[in-house]
């Protein structure tokens, strides 16, 4: 190969990679909204997150837009041992009209955002009377909700002066639970010509049985600052009152073919956050998967399943990551949560991909969310693995063999210098050897054929009342831990074996499909175990043998 040919591979070479890494910044730059639709006179945020260097070219937004409160923050994060540096930045925006305004492609250095719409509604009309200096407006995102489904009330106070105090409420509606969200925000809008200071406030609201469910209007009382009121009230002496129209929702019942669990959401996005492509056998691959459900709060949304790979590969859950906000009146929620795959064996990992099903309130069908299966190409890990250790008999002998090489004394005067200290550590090193060999002959015989006779059997720090406490209150991803750490196993796929009745190993498999694959009920799955392991689980190889305790007991019995 010439010197001209050399660098013209390596210039193409360079070439490609400069353009792989512009592929993933165009890949990992991405722009959202808080909200999709707002009423003129208010403002949206836009946010880009970004790993280029550069700040956005927000000038394509001039046209529909005022754009005001531009902030940016960076931060560095590290996955599969690669560093990664993004940004996001943030803008206010301000439509100067009403209608379907489109948010254009942004460019961000060498990458580009994708294109957004917002719908921008009129602005509220004034109240009736035209003159109220106080008035109340409440919006709720569903006026035909489901049972059970979250609800997002908003209520805004109107007041054209300044306020010294003032409590504004809004009652729990009845067969319903009702709870504030968040914090007060604060605003001046324009209504009918007049100039009025604004205060939202944010609930969720949770009907508990269907049928009509009336909310009453909002109430508002206060008193004005100084002597400014006068000329408003007159001699009401500053206070300012205001209440809010009453609203009937109509509740819908849970439908007959809905999925179980029941989910009623407006909108639920699955997406891998971390997917990598490949990985080593004894190193721990992340993948993370995000969760973005708009009409959930934390409580009502499940967890996320973890995946049994069997004797494939060993996984490990951490503790899910919850994001609570309220945009465009519904509640909003992004659940990000983390999987350490550790592989066994090298070559092809199928990981498959998690499934939701969930209740669309919006066309009043049954959805389902689903990621794609993963394909993960697993080499050969390069740690070495340890050496069997050697049987009790040959640990003597291999001590006794090397201890001559080590206190052989020689007869030279160099020699002396190292005698004494040499033979001192042999004769530890072979006292050592003699006390463990002497422990292991001093264990009984009954002890021996018991153990000939359990084998494998599985044995742990738990007990059947940890296991029936965390079917009562705790987690299924809890209940499998306890289960692995009771069967001395490494995944579900190794406790269904060493289960004995199989009632328990079709409860156990039912519990899997359930935590991962989404099919069945998880409260029906739960349920099932608590029957069949009321007594505690039995394993292969006869009943379980007590292990003496370790301590004698506080009150031993009388004979």
């Amino acid at each position: 190969m010439t010197r001209f040919q050399w660098r013209a591979q390596a210039r193409c070479g360079v070439l490609l990679c400069l353009l792989l890494v512009m592929g993933l910044a165009q890949a990992q730059t991405r722009a959202w909204l808080d909200r999709d639709s707002i009423n003129l006179g208010e403002s949206v945020t836009l946010n880009i997150e970004t790993e280029q260097s550069a700040a956005p070219d927000y000038a394509p937004l001039q046209a529909e837009f005022s754009l005001s409160n531009q902030t940016s923050s960076r931060q560095l994060q590290m996955q599969n041992g690669a560093i990664s540096n993004r940004a996001v930045h943030t803008v206010a925006l301000s439509p100067r009209r009403n209608g379907e305004l489109a948010i254009p492609a942004l460019r961000v250095g060498s990458a580009s955002t994708a294109p957004l719409r917002l719908v921008v509604g009129q602005a509220p009309l004034a109240p009736a009377t035209g003159d109220a200096v106080a008035f109340i407006e409440t919006e709720v995102d569903d006026s035909n909700p489901y049972v059970q489904q979250s609800v997002g009330v908003v209520v805004r106070l109107y007041f054209a002066t300044q306020l010294a105090s003032g409590e504004l409420v809004l009652d729990t509606p009845a067969g319903a639970s009702l709870q504030r969200v968040g914090d007060d925000r604060t605003s001046v809008r324009e209504v009918g010509g007049r100039r009025y200071n604004v205060v939202e406030r944010r609930f969720l609201l949770i009907p508990e049985r269907s049928g009509p469910l009336q909310v009453v209007g909002a109430r508002f009382s206060g008193q004005g600052a100084g002597g400014f009121f006068d000329d408003f009230f007159g001699r009401d002496g500053g206070q300012l009152s205001a209440r809010g129209p009453d609203q009937t929702l109509q509740v819908q019942a849970v439908p007959a073919d809905a999925p179980q669990p029941w989910l009623p959401l407006k909108n639920l996005q699955l997406r891998y956050v971390a997917a990598p492509a490949g990985g080593r056998t004894g190193e721990a691959i992340t993948v993370e998967v995000e969760a973005t459900a708009t009409g959930a709060t934390k409580a009502q949304f499940p967890e996320l399943p973890v995946p049994s790979l069997g004797d494939a590969a060993q996984v490990f859950a951490e503790p899910p990551q919850y994001d609570e906000t309220f945009a465009g009146g519904s509640p909003q929620l992004k659940l990000t949560r983390r999987y350490s795959i550790v592989p066994q064996q090298a070559g092809t990992l199928s990981l498959p991909g998690i499934q939701m099903p969930w209740w669309d309130v919006a066309t009043g069908q049954a959805r389902t969310a689903a990621l794609p299966a993963l394909t993960l190409q697993v080499a050969q890990g390069t740690a070495g693995l340890a050496a069997p250790p050697l049987p009790q008999g040959q640990v003597a002998a291999a001590a006794a063999t090397a201890l001559p090489s080590t206190v052989t004394m020689g007869t030279t005067a160099g020699s002396a210098a190292w005698l004494w200290p040499a033979l001192a550590a042999g004769f530890a090193l072979l006292w050592l050897v003699t006390l463990v060999w002497a422990v292991s002959r001093r264990r009984p015989p009954a002890t021996q054929t018991l153990q000939a006779h359990v084998g494998d059997r599985p044995s742990s720090r738990y007990s059947a009342a940890d296991l029936r406490r965390a079917l009562d209150s705790g987690g299924l991803d809890e209940v499998a831990r306890i289960l692995m750490a009771m069967a001395a196993a490494p995944d579900l796929d190794a406790v269904i074996q060493r289960l004995e009745p199989a009632e328990q190993r079709e409860a156990v498999q039912r519990m899997q499909r359930a935590r991962w694959g989404g099919e069945g009920d998880v409260s029906q799955a739960r349920a099932r175990l608590r029957e069949v392991f009321k007594a505690g689980p039995r394993w292969r190889g006869g009943p379980a043998v007590a292990e003496k305790p370790l301590l004698a007991p506080l009150y031993p019995e009388q004979s």
